[in-house]
């Protein structure tokens, strides 16, 4: 129990240490550079590497949901990796606002004016393909293989140059809410918020379609289990 306890932790504390450094590079990228517009298009680091690759951290509710749903995490696991997410895109943001001000709208993803509907639909389509890739790629939550990485953060690159400005093309209910409360408007939020959800659960009933439950090694993973160091 000893070790499961103390692998759990330490996949929360990479957990919140990068999505925080994410959350405020994505402003600070703004602050120097400007993204100004409905979508808040800025090149956001969103692919952000793990220097602590063998403990596995999501980044992304969406994603854990996925896992969850998938039979790999357990809820109570689930909802303390949600609170770190959010709690750090939060922190990530404040800190950003602290020290660059508001100047592009902290990065926020905004939908349109009066196609609020529309971008939820693009949202949970982008979600749905990010999701579903990381699920046939990954072993558990864990992306194994130099090469899956590039994948995920083509997929995320090549969406976001392209749903950037129309709706921002976050996939992730975090980022998207860490700057909205900064900067004190979440009225759009639920776009990024439902969006994500409902394609995360579609994506894992298609991945068990297509590939059927995970395996025992998969659903260890999803918990965070680093390298054996032992041997």
């Amino acid at each position: 129990m000893e070790p499961d306890l103390k692998n759990q932790r330490a996949r929360l504390i990479v957990e919140a240490m990068l999505t925080a450094q994410s959350m405020s590079r994505a402003v600070s990228a703004c602050a120097s550079t400007g993204c100004a517009g409905s979508g808040g298009q800025e090149r956001r680091p969103r692919a952000l590497g793990n220097p602590l690759g063998d403990i596995s951290a999501h980044f992304n509710p969406a994603m854990t949901l996925a896992f969850a749903l998938r039979g790999d995490m357990g809820w109570v696991m689930t909802g303390v990796s949600w609170a770190v997410q959010f709690g750090a895109a939060d922190l990530g943001s404040l800190l950003a606002r602290a020290f660059f001000g508001v100047p592009g709208n902290l990065a926020a993803t905004m939908p349109p004016p009066g196609r609020s509907w529309q971008a939820a639909g693009f949202e949970a389509i982008l979600t749905f393909g990010l999701v579903l890739m990381v699920l046939n790629l990954a072993d558990g939550p864990k992306l194994n293989g130099p090469l899956v990485p590039l994948a995920v953060g083509a997929y995320i690159m090549a969406w976001g140059t392209m749903g950037g400005p129309f709706e921002g093309a976050s996939m992730n209910p975090a980022r998207s809410f860490g700057p909205d409360l900064a900067r004190g408007d979440l009225s759009t939020w639920w776009v990024y918020l439902v969006s994500p959800v409902v394609g995360a659960v579609v994506a894992v009933g298609t991945a068990r379609v297509l590939r059927g439950p995970p395996t025992a090694q998969e659903a260890s993973a999803a918990v965070g289990t680093p390298l054996d160091r032992s041997a």
